[in-house]
């Protein structure tokens, strides 16, 4: 099995990557790191900028509270406004990255209605055909209203399992559809299944995409049930964690105003997922995995 290892100390390694390749007994080559690794991995320079940044906010909310009066740089916020949404210290927060897989969809639009009312974002790993082909103007809500764009392939193809012509196509599409559109390429890639290999790792950082994967799942393609579905992810979720949902199942949307009210009870932060690696950025053809 892989362990998860600082980025200073990361090498190539032979693991299993879910519990689908667990069953299959798949094997795969990558490179792994943990949120709070890449965090603490992060250049100098990216730190520097952010804890500038952060402190910029703290002495204009201070100024703020004290009629003009600015504090010390050194009260820092853990979340401030930054461009595409608020920016946040995931070092300091308990934070957690919500993630939705395979739309957009018929559900897609309510879905971003309960975002914005509860003023959280989320990553959305989207589908080429019959999702970003067919729903653009999604696709340009999504992202006008600060939530990160990211890749799911084009047609949802095992990439471990084709030619690698056939993987750098199911990603290369989803990047140009959605550049398109937006005028923005996406960052991120989740591989369907998390199946991912040396190969696929090394069509990824070409394309400039780093992996994601997850470590709370609800399995909302199995159930409709909305109370289910929160209950397993509130069972998973710990600080760092990836949620992953799909916004294409009818039980999904619903379960989501319960899901966003007990974490923040919990004391959680609910971000993206670049928001939770920051000041590092993600690497294109690392794996990320809490």
């Amino acid at each position: 099995m892989p362990k998860q290892i600082s980025a200073a100390r990361r090498t190539s390694m032979a693991g299993l990557l879910t519990a689908a390749a667990l069953a299959l007994g798949g094997c795969a080559t990558y490179d792994v790191t943990a949120p709070a690794d890449a965090r603490a991995d992060a250049p100098a320079a990216a730190v520097k900028a952010m804890d500038a940044r952060l402190a910029a906010a703290g002495e204009a909310k201070n100024g703020e509270n004290t009629g003009g009066k600015t504090g010390k740089a050194g009260d820092r916020p853990a979340k401030t406004k930054g461009t595409g949404g608020d920016e946040v210290d995931c070092r300091t927060a308990k934070c957690v990255a919500l993630t939705f897989d395979a739309g957009p969809s018929e559900h897609t639009d309510r879905l971003l209605d309960i975002l914005k009312w509860e003023k959280v974002h989320a990553t959305f790993f989207m589908l080429g055909a019959h999702h970003v082909d067919e729903r653009p103007a999604e696709v340009k809500r999504i992202d006008a209203e600060g939530h990160e764009l990211a890749n799911h392939t084009w047609s949802h193809r095992i990439l471990t399992g084709i030619e690698p012509a056939a993987a750098r196509r199911e990603m290369s599409r989803v990047q140009d559809a959605v550049r398109r559109i937006t005028g923005k390429t996406p960052k991120l890639m989740r591989p369907p299944q998390g199946r991912t290999d040396e190969s696929v790792s090394a069509i990824s950082r070409e394309l400039g995409l780093a992996q994601v994967l997850w470590s709370v799942t609800a399995k909302d393609y199995e159930t409709e049930d909305s109370a289910l579905i929160t209950q397993r992810v509130l069972e998973q979720t710990e600080r760092d964690g990836i949620i992953l949902l799909h916004d294409i199942y009818r039980g999904t949307v619903p379960a989501v105003p319960g899901i966003l009210k007990e974490l923040k009870r919990r004391g959680y932060t609910v971000v993206t997922v670049s928001q939770l690696l920051a000041p590092a950025k993600p690497q294109p053809g690392m794996v990320y995995r809490p």
